[in-house]
């Protein structure tokens, strides 16, 4: 009976997975067509197929939707930077990092509308949770990127302060105020690369 028991919770466990799954691919597609910040759960209820209150079985509501999927970025982004810095090509592995953390930025805004997500789901969701703990290892993969470990408190404000840089480029860029500016990504990072490591010389 016990056996049974633990089967039917792990189909259980199976299903809800499966179906939080289907309705984050909704959710994507909408914010695709629509914007990230036109996302809603009623868009993505009927993109998935379900009725809308299906839905708050999985997301109590927008914010939390849009912050699982930024989360779910946040996780491509550190792997791409990760894969980035091991390639043997990789002259610079920050700027390996950075230039894959920025095609993917470029891509997407669900990171930037995020922003507002959080102020309304502050210290009361699951969803700012795991947000947090991705965003967190994005950043550690940034840092080894750069070939220190934030063990400081100064190395930590660095790192953070080189992923702020790129994700205003990132903004720059998919407004295209970098191109009428007359500047391109590639460029930008080189000259990041080159101060930060500068920078980094003069404190060790």
């Amino acid at each position: 009976m016990a056996v049974a028991g633990e089967a039917k919770g792990e189909r259980r466990v199976r299903s809800h997975r499966a179906t939080r799954a289907a309705i984050l691919d909704a959710a994507r597609r909408v914010a695709t067509r629509n914007g990230a910040r036109n996302l809603s759960l009623r868009a993505t209820a009927a993109e998935a197929g379900f009725a809308p209150a299906a839905l708050y079985g999985y997301f109590r509501n927008k914010d939390e939707l849009l912050l699982a999927l930024a989360s779910d970025d946040l996780s491509a982004i550190a792997r791409a930077m990760r894969v980035a810095i091991e390639q043997p090509d990789a002259i610079s592995p920050f700027a390996a990092a950075s230039s894959a953390a920025l095609a993917l930025l470029q891509q997407t805004e669900t990171i930037a509308a995020a922003a507002a997500a959080l102020r309304h789901c502050a210290g009361k969701s699951e969803s700012e949770r795991i947000f947090n703990g991705r965003l967190i290892s994005a950043l550690n993969a940034l840092s080894r990127a750069t070939g220190q470990i934030p063990q400081s408190r100064a190395a930590q404000v660095d790192v953070v302060l080189l992923a702020a840089a790129l994700t205003g480029l990132a903004v720059f860029a998919r407004s295209g105020r970098l191109s009428a500016l007359g500047f391109g990504t590639d460029e930008l990072v080189r000259r990041l690369d080159a101060k930060y490591s500068e920078s980094a010389k003069k404190q060790s």
